[in-house]
């Protein structure tokens, strides 16, 4: 299916992000299918598998407007980023931070100005995690890095080429959207928003400005039952908690070990357990 040897890193740190367990999750995919991500996040998986059809679909539209750039324009991205990287500070993290508060102003900004932007401010925040308020503007405060990578071109036209040159189609709106039409023999892998482990809280969690908690998890199952019943296969990441547990118990339930990395406690940045389920057996 895809060029597993040849994994293309992705351009944006991401919470929750699956590049430290590429190795469990890419030779459970099965070969030669079509792939959709309907949670694409910072795409490790997929650049990793590089599948030659694939939907993606993610939420956020600055991460979906970002791939989009990168797609189409990674030239001019590339000379925006190379401006950020030559005027990075603390004052201008949060002078560029600041710009979605005038909305009439931030309207008129280019999507590659926009693309820059989202990368820019992942690239130089705390630990690149992406959060909004209610009222949907990024407030994640500046990470204290020495020389952050702001701008890697090489890793820019690699996902350029690889998105430009395959039948990769990059959609943004809700996860369902993305399954409408999907078909028997197909593959879907779910990263969604996890549910917090017992005993912790969704400080670092939050994504968008709606959440994703036991309902909109419910009705994530409700799709995977519905993927399987049409003949779609799936594999799903999520928190190794008793909910989730509960949930896919009539499914097939892998645990692996992932770094934590986006805990404001530094004593938590450890080993936890999350699981991967799918429809059928690996």
């Amino acid at each position: 299916m895809g060029e597993v040897e040849k994994k293309i890193s992705p351009v944006f740190k991401w919470g929750g992000g699956k590049r430290q367990l590429l190795d469990d999750i890419l030779p459970k995919i099965p070969p030669n299918t079509r792939y959709y991500e309907p949670f694409v996040g910072g795409a490790a998986v997929l650049l990793g598998l590089k599948p030659k059809y694939a939907v993606i679909n993610d939420f956020n539209k600055e991460l979906v407007n970002a791939y989009r750039v990168i797609r189409d324009y990674p030239e001019e991205l590339i000379q925006l980023l190379q401006g950020h990287k030559d005027n990075n500070s603390i004052e201008y993290f949060y002078e560029v931070r600041a710009w979605d508060r005038d909305r009439d102003s931030y309207d008129r900004l280019s999507d590659i100005e926009k693309a820059a932007r989202t990368i820019y401010l992942n690239r130089t925040c705390f630990n690149g995690l992406y959060r909004v308020n209610r009222q949907g503007f990024f407030n994640t405060p500046c990470g204290k890095y020495k020389k952050p990578e702001i701008v890697n071109e090489s890793r820019i036209r690699a996902i350029h080429e690889y998105l430009s040159s395959n039948r990769i189609e990059i959609r943004c709106g809700d996860y369902k959207d993305a399954l409408k039409y999907i078909r028997a023999g197909a593959f879907v892998y779910f990263d969604p928003p996890y549910m917090p482990p017992e005993n912790e809280d969704e400080t670092f969690t939050q994504y968008t400005v709606d959440g994703f908690g036991e309902e909109k998890q419910r009705e994530l199952k409700g799709i995977c039952d519905m993927l399987t019943k049409k003949g779609v296969k799936f594999m799903l990441s999520n928190s190794c908690c008793s909910f989730i547990k509960e949930l896919y118990k009539d499914y097939h339930i892998e645990i692996v070990q992932a770094r934590r990395n986006i805990s404001a406690d530094g004593k938590k940045r450890i080993l936890i357990d999350e699981v991967l389920v799918t429809n059928y057996k690996i």
